[in-house]
């Protein structure tokens, strides 16, 4: 596709939790917990409040369609503020330390009075039925030129443990959101700006790691097109798939508009019940249906199941808007007769609804007051398919494709939190800021300082383990040894089963430190760590291992070694050095450095020759 043609304009958000020790508004803790240590459970209905403009958000009305009872799981780590029987706590100075920050490494202008607001949000992932959110600073750069409009500070939602049940150990935790301007024009871009903005989070050291703690939304439009926000893009490296599927889906549905256009294409008020003709159907979902209702949309014939994304149709868009009603899908004429409906029952539907062939026939079947409001909703998305592409907020799926979850909201999702006071931003509260060492600046320095490769010295300033390289060089080990062992040794280790995830940084530098003592052999690194993961301690490990060979030792070993095979040495000369070096180093096991091997018995072999 050539995406400057289309139009294409895409921005993102980036939400990322920071790594404080209290949550936004409490004090409790913000490690998650298991489901099985919760110690209590409440139950909660949700519904919109009236906003300042004396408006319902419009994404808030969409989830009113559902009555749905929340349950939220507690904990001994949790407390009345999360269950929203307490008012909140004043914002936490040590995240909003973090948020300026990382608005000073983007170069964004704080804003001088933080105010709360209430984001509403009935969704079920908040028990009070919104999201409090602050803005924090504004205009910033990532990358060479584009701009960051804003960043806010807001509290993490509930995660969800199935269903309409969620667990209160991750609400509340603090959370930025980066939004950045529509200024990427190709799917790649988007994931460039992501990675730049994600490296920037991850240079302060204070921020969470691991899957779930970083998300990207990403905002798409095309041309002709309209702006959708993809929400939960987890792995960086979907971000450009995601992009172009939904370019590829806005182009797709534009080309449904023009050819429903030239058909004259409509959408008639009349619903039809047929649930009468599905009486001895083989369809388990029809026969089970206390309403069946039909619905002609003329001139759509072919248009309902046709590709717009992989494995997604315009039926698929449909179904998705009437599954807010609590049925599981629709069923429409271009993908019948299937699914246990036969020919003769389509023929049935498509005469009592007058269908002619350019139509085609929409089902919905659930309670009567299900299929009604499900069969509404499908026709308002089919009316919508006349005029173009709606503005939607949808979730990502596995594929890197997308389905429905809501209308975009507007400005009436947002009021003020009253329980919560302003927070003055001085310039003296800038100035005491400490901004970090970028990643890519530590890794250029490692490649100038230690001599490490680029590819190396990246792999370390990304890693989990930095800190523990840090220490270690800090500690006098040589930096190529940290590194071979932390980002080379380990990940062999892995590769065999062995997770050295769980041994301590503590004992790790130990280790370094007599490896660069010359009490133990850099040989012996990956017995003693395969020891250690298996439950022994490090002197246990090492002596298991066997203790360092000293010189001597070494000499006296070889020299016996060269002696037995005095024959072989005569007849191969130094050709002799490989197949010996590996008899000796059986013997040592690892205990010394293979070089110190190497050149003892080169000298050994010289002389008898």
């Amino acid at each position: 596709m050539d995406y400057k043609e289309l139009g294409l304009k895409a921005g993102i958000e980036i939400h990322q939790q920071l790594n404080t020790e209290e949550k936004l508004f409490c004090r409790c803790p913000t490690y998650l917990r298991n489901t099985d240590e919760r110690t209590g459970e409440i139950q909660r209905y949700l519904r919109p409040t009236v906003s300042e403009m004396g408006l319902i958000d419009r994404a808030a009305e969409e989830e009113m369609k559902q009555t749905r009872l929340f349950s939220y799981y507690t904990y001994d780590t949790t407390c009345l503020i999360e269950n929203d029987d307490e008012p909140p706590a004043q914002l936490n100075p040590e995240a909003l330390e973090i948020t300026l920050t990382i608005a000073k490494l983007l170069s964004m202008t704080p804003i001088q009075q933080v105010h709360t607001m209430r984001k509403m949000v009935i969704d079920g992932s908040n028990t009070p039925g919104f999201q409090r959110t602050a803005l924090i600073a504004m205009n910033g750069i990532a990358g060479k030129d584009c701009r960051i409009e804003s960043i806010c500070l807001e509290e993490e939602a509930a995660q969800r443990v199935t269903g309409n049940t969620f667990s209160l150990d991750r609400l509340g935790i603090p959370l930025v959101e980066i939004t950045t301007a529509p200024c990427m024009h190709t799917p790649d871009e988007v994931k460039d700006i992501a990675a730049y903005i994600g490296m920037v989070l991850r240079s302060t050291g204070r921020v969470k790691r691991g899957i779930g703690t970083i998300r990207q939304d990403v905002n798409i439009s095309i041309t002709k097109g309209a702006r959708i926000e993809i929400k939960g893009v987890q792995d960086l490296d979907l971000i450009p798939l995601v992009v172009s599927h939904e370019v590829q889906r806005q182009v797709k549905l534009l080309d449904i508009q023009r050819d429903l256009e030239s058909r004259n294409a409509e959408i008639p008020d009349t619903l039809v019940d047929v649930t009468d003709i599905f009486s001895t159907t083989a369809s388990k979902v029809l026969r089970k249906a206390h309403c069946i209702l039909a619905a002609r949309l003329r001139g759509f014939a072919g248009a309902v199941g046709r590709e717009i994304q992989p494995g997604r149709r315009l039926g698929s868009e449909m179904s998705d808007y009437a599954k807010k009603c609590g049925v599981g899908g629709i069923f429409h004429t271009d993908e019948l007769p299937a699914y246990g409906i036969t020919s003769q029952e389509v023929q049935a539907v498509q005469e009592r609804c007058g269908a002619g062939p350019g139509d085609c026939i929409i089902i919905v079947s659930g309670t009567t007051e299900q299929a009604h409001c499900a069969i509404g909703l499908a026709l308002k998305r089919a009316e919508m398919a006349l005029k173009g592409i709606p503005e939607e907020t949808r979730k990502m799926l596995p594929e890197g494709g997308s389905a429905y979850m809501r209308p975009l909201p507007g400005a009436a999702r947002m009021y003020p939190e009253t329980d919560v006071l302003p927070i003055e931003i001085t310039q003296a509260m800038m100035e005491e800021i400490t901004l970090p060492e970028l990643l890519t600046e530590r890794a250029k320095r490692y490649t100038q300082e230690y001599g490490i490769d680029r590819a190396l010295a990246r792999q370390i300033a990304y890693s989990d383990r930095l800190e523990t390289f840090e220490q270690a060089v800090s500690a006098g080990i040589r930096p190529s040894l940290a590194a071979r062992t932390l980002f080379s040794t380990m990940r062999e280790l892995s590769r065999d089963g062995v997770d050295c995830k769980g041994i301590a940084d503590e004992t790790i530098i130990l280790l370094l430190t007599m490896v660069g003592a010359g009490t133990v052999a850099k040989e012996a690194i990956p017995a003693i760590l395969r020891a250690i993961v298996e439950g022994a301690g490090l002197d246990e490990a090492i002596e298991a291992v066997g203790p360092a060979f000293s010189i001597a030792d070494l000499e006296m070993l070889v020299e016996e070694i060269v002696d037995e095979r005095l024959d072989f040495v005569t007849e191969r000369g130094m050709a002799a050095l490989g197949p010996l070096m590996g008899v000796v180093m059986k013997e040592v096991r690892g205990r010394i450095d293979g070089q110190i091997v190497s050149g003892i018995l080169k000298r050994s072999i010289q002389k008898r020759l």
